[in-house]
């Protein structure tokens, strides 16, 4: 009966704080910055509860070491010092080859090889699918590598890149490179160049629609104009095509970077969490720092690390979109 009791004051506890609230807004009226600022609160109030608050929160932590009990010790800069010191962030003895060369590296090269490759894909396959029958349906095929989970993508590059059942070794042998005609992922040399460029099907499929509906909004009288003046199909791509794709690129580029520094779950699932030995990212390196090594300030600090190259990343390619 008790909790009955309860239950039901609970209930009543929305109705006795909004219907003065209301009311009083019905006698006096409301102005329409209090009523643009009303309306953007409940927003505002998620926003500081599951995005602000947390960032804050990992940050903090960031400064300080757990000891047992439950206790913290205030460390200042010692955590960021260790991890950026770390060979595991950064290994300069290993630079510039074989991995593994620091998570920090390893997402630099994710995006330095895997962001021109996917781009230009997906622009080649909008040019080239745009004219072209039954496209539809062959840009459905590509884009299933986005509505596949990131998951099952690892679970398939693993079975790809695994000797006797991978299609990858055993195409390099058939055409007789033997020194590729191996098991990429038990190759340090090998695993984290086959993750990279076997991801790109994963993630083509994105600048592939985004660009086929980018080609759809140039006015087709630009190109009629062109081929009046006898301009050539190559500099007609790069005088009226590519720069009238512009906004949308950057768009591409925004989304593959943000998706490429938080890389986790594809080495988790090829590499079954031993990416560490030539494939491991920042995202996984929170995860080893936090569950395996019981280190909340570290993992902290790598996230707060991961944080920062987004927001920095994002903002830069932002300011140029605004221009």
């Amino acid at each position: 009966m008790g909790g009955y009791t309860l239950v039901t004051r609970i209930r009543h506890i929305p109705s006795k704080i909004l219907l003065p609230l209301l009311s009083r807004i019905s006698r006096h009226g409301l102005r329409p910055h209090a009523g643009r600022a009303l309306f953007f609160t409940p927003a505002l109030v998620l926003l500081v509860l599951l995005v602000i608050y947390p960032v804050l929160q990992t940050i903090f932590l960031g400064f300080y070491l757990e000891l047992p009990g439950g206790q913290r010790q205030f460390t200042g800069l010692d955590n960021y010092r260790a991890v950026l010191t770390d060979p595991a962030t950064i290994n300069v003895g290993n630079l510039p080859w074989p991995p593994p060369l620091g998570t920090l590296i390893h997402n630099a090269l994710w995006i330095v090889i895997h962001l021109p490759i996917s781009l230009f894909a997906g622009l080649w396959l909008a040019l080239l699918l745009q004219e072209t029958k039954g496209a539809s349906v062959v840009k459905s095929c590509i884009f299933l590598g986005m509505v596949t989970p990131m998951i099952v993508g690892g679970v398939i590059l693993r079975f790809l890149l695994e000797a006797g059942v991978g299609v990858v070794p055993s195409f390099f042998g058939v055409i007789g490179v033997r020194s590729l005609a191996v098991n990429w992922m038990v190759h340090r040399e090998l695993l984290l160049l086959g993750l990279i460029l076997g991801s790109v099907w994963l993630w083509t499929g994105f600048s592939l629609i985004v660009y086929s509906a980018g080609l759809t909004t140039i006015p087709k009288d630009y190109f009629e104009a062109a081929r009046v003046d006898g301009t050539p199909p190559g500099r007609m791509f790069f005088r009226i095509t590519f720069p009238l794709l512009k906004p949308l690129t950057l768009v591409i580029v925004v989304m593959t970077i943000l998706w490429e520094l938080k890389i986790f779950d594809i080495v988790v699932a090829a590499t079954n969490f031993g990416g560490g030995v030539g494939a491991d990212t920042l995202a996984l390196q929170v995860y080893r720092f936090f569950f395996y090594d019981s280190n909340a300030g570290k993992a902290a600090v790598v996230a707060s690390l991961l944080t920062l190259l987004t927001l920095i990343s994002t903002s830069l390619i932002l300011r140029r979109m605004a221009k």
